[in-house]
């Protein structure tokens, strides 16, 4: 039944959304043996591993939350804190990774502001670059948006919170521009994590492991982009990758990791988008 219901999103967005990506890649992705498991009321875990796709073998896990029975928050973490570790600690009940951050201060590098006041601005370079989307969420319900360094200067929201990171991938279905971005960045597989909207207003956390050789190797940003738009994206945003990405829940057993970080261990990170009751 799962799989009839994730060839119906494949057929809807088409072979060829991505051109970049073969056939055989999207029938990986809904013919694959998705392992799922509800963790609570309105989230199921999905996942899945490849032994071929996009050339190499993956594992991917996603989170996928009902809206209707939960809200979002981005939490910002202690100095020198794990995302497992944070969101435990906030009574969180599911949590990705969040932006980019400095890992000698431990600071967001992401334009970050909370009911009014900016905590943290984008730093210039390779970020500036890529960091042209932004979680915005407002009475704990997530919208991903375009970003850019005006919108930062003349932002005025005075209640929620808003997050920039990228690269915006997918918005309204439509695959994104990123001939701004830096290409290395875009074209080489990491570890990668994102934070998508289905068409229906579900929330997917998702995370492609990888640098793992064998196991599970990583993706670029247009193989992201293919990978969550056959799986029924919307809207679709990347988030920090490498080490940091980690996808959690409370209910998953021991520290409640769902995929494989690429480190010797969890990194610790400046921030977090988190699920709460």
């Amino acid at each position: 039944m799962k799989k009839n219901i994730f060839l119906l999103l494949f057929l809807w967005c088409g072979l060829f959304t991505v051109t970049a990506q073969t056939t055989a890649d999207s029938l990986a992705l809904v013919s694959a043996d998705w392992q799922v498991t509800p963790l609570q009321k309105g989230i199921l875990y999905r996942k899945a591993v490849f032994p071929s796709l996009y050339g190499v073998p993956q594992e991917v896990s996603i989170f996928e939350i009902s809206p209707k029975h939960h809200h979002l928050d981005i939490l910002i973490h202690n100095s020198k804190e794990e995302t497992s570790v944070a969101a435990r600690r906030s009574g969180a009940i599911a949590a990705i990774n969040g932006s980019y951050f400095d890992m000698k201060k431990g600071n967001s590098v992401c334009y970050l502001r909370r009911d009014g006041v900016v905590i943290d601005t984008t730093a210039v370079g390779v970020l500036a670059t890529v960091s042209n989307g932004a979680m915005l969420i407002r009475k704990g319900k997530l919208q991903l948006i375009p970003w850019n360094e005006q919108d930062a200067k003349t932002c005025d929201l005075k209640q929620g919170t808003v997050l920039s990171s990228g690269p915006l991938m997918l918005q309204q279905g439509k695959v994104c521009d990123l001939s701004a971005c830096n290409q290395n960045f875009v074209n080489t597989k990491h570890p990668r994590s994102a934070v998508a909207l289905t068409k229906d207003r579900k929330i997917l956390f998702i995370v492609v492991d990888g640098r793992l050789k064998g196991k599970s190797e990583g993706v670029s940003i247009s193989e992201l982009t293919h990978l969550i738009r056959v799986l029924g994206g919307w809207d679709a945003l990347n988030l920090d990758g490498g080490g940091s990405s980690t996808l959690w829940a409370a209910s998953l057993p021991g520290k409640g990791i769902a995929n494989t970080p690429s480190g010797s261990a969890e990194r610790k990170v400046a921030n977090s988008l988190c699920v709460y009751e």
